[in-house]
């Protein structure tokens, strides 16, 4: 480089999958061993109200045997800073020693966020990724994940969404706050809704594929993103028909597992516009499987070989669209097909068209994007 020269910013692939998985039919009860290992004497159990009613929570207090511990159940759909501050308030007065957070990807993402603020101080927003706060991150609070559904990943997840008292969404990444330890029981999902099975499918489905095609080099996440596709796409409709059906179950909870450690290779439109379309109260999984059609149709002439490779994971013929595949799984899920069905209007577009073009997601898109390309998806995606 000749002096006087701009370096030149390389940004370089990073690849780390590092902390410990307990996977098995039966595997909450190894919640003791855990909480040995990580030192935790009275930890706070984070939920939300549906895991006690569906009696999920009894099974986890029953697995702990002798141990302190104190119950927040009211994470709400969306984790906002009012939850935190009552968990947070929990934790200092009953002086407890970790997190366990039971239940999806809210009771979760709560749970990091107690784990941070705890370990850090401060409020939420100053850890932001978007203001770069993010890179302030240090070791967190010890914390352990039970997911009870198969969708976000979030249980092994290095990202923590919070909605902030201003209405929102903030986002703290970084690898200190992956959880100390995950146990993934398939067994806990069995209760879940037939609705909810499909709509946090979708999510985990979308992982896989937004991952897949992303222009970002990582092989190792590369390779879990399409194993994902291939377990997600043959188990999920299997799963929705079929509560009951452990091994597509188990399938399924392995493919959301997968969708949240590949996702170090980063996702791509889909996920750059369900974001902003998340603040209208949509469930993520739902407005993913609306975007997805629309969104495999417009990166289909950047992806190539990478289609043939999709099509073949999802068991459809190489001449056929994967597009037309994906409209046939939301029908056959009984899941919205439209925004509009959603409560989207037209008048909406402009500012989440323009949201969806900010985010970082958008850049590692196979297909370049701009706030008007983002317009015409979310148009088409209206119905």
């Amino acid at each position: 480089m000749e002096t006087g020269e701009t370096p030149i910013i390389q940004i370089m692939a990073l690849i780390q999958y590092i902390t410990r998985i307990q996977f098995d039919c039966g595997a909450v009860k190894l919640l003791p061993l855990e909480l040995d290992l990580l030192g935790m004497k009275k930890p706070l159990l984070v939920t939300d109200a549906g895991i006690r009613a569906a009696g999920i929570l009894d099974k986890i207090v029953g697995s702990m045997g002798n141990y302190d511990f104190e119950i927040f159940d009211g994470t709400p759909e969306n984790p906002d800073e009012e939850a935190l501050r009552q968990c947070l308030d929990i934790y200092k007065k009953k002086q407890l020693d970790g997190v366990i957070a039971l239940g999806g990807g809210s009771p979760i993402d709560l749970a990091k966020a107690v784990a941070l603020l705890v370990s850090h101080g401060g409020k939420f927003s100053d850890y932001g990724v978007q203001t770069g706060g993010s890179e302030k991150i240090g070791k967190v609070l010890p914390h352990i994940a039970i997911p009870t559904a198969a969708g976000t990943g979030a249980e092994i997840g290095r990202a923590c969404v919070m909605t902030t008292d201003d209405g929102r969404k903030t986002i703290a990444v970084n690898l200190n706050m992956v959880a100390s330890a995950v146990i993934c029981d398939p067994e806990l999902t069995l209760g879940l809704p037939p609705k909810m099975t499909a709509a946090t499918g979708m999510d985990a489905l979308t992982h896989g594929i937004e991952v897949y095609v992303s222009n970002n080099y990582n092989p190792p996440a590369q390779a879990i993103a399409l194993d994902c596709v291939r377990r997600a796409s043959r188990n999920l409709v299997k799963a929705y028909q079929n509560g009951s059906d452990i091994e597509a179950r188990k399938e399924m909870m392995m493919a959301a597992l997968e969708g949240g450690l590949c996702l170090q290779k980063v996702l791509g439109a889909l996920h750059a516009m369900s974001a902003p379309l998340g603040e209208f109260g949509i469930h993520h999984g739902t407005v993913n499987g609306i975007l997805l059609p629309h969104v495999l149709r417009y990166n289909e002439s950047h992806c190539g070989e990478l289609y043939l490779d999709l099509k073949k994971a999802v068991g459809i013929d190489p001449d056929s669209r994967l597009d037309g595949w994906a409209e046939d799984l939301l029908k056959q899920l009984e899941l919205p097909t439209t925004l509009r069905e959603m409560g989207i209007e037209s008048k909406h577009i402009p500012d989440i068209a323009e949201k969806s073009a900010k985010d970082h997601l958008s850049s590692s898109n196979p297909r370049p994007m701009t706030p008007e390309d983002y317009k015409i998806l979310l148009h088409q995606a209206m119905g």
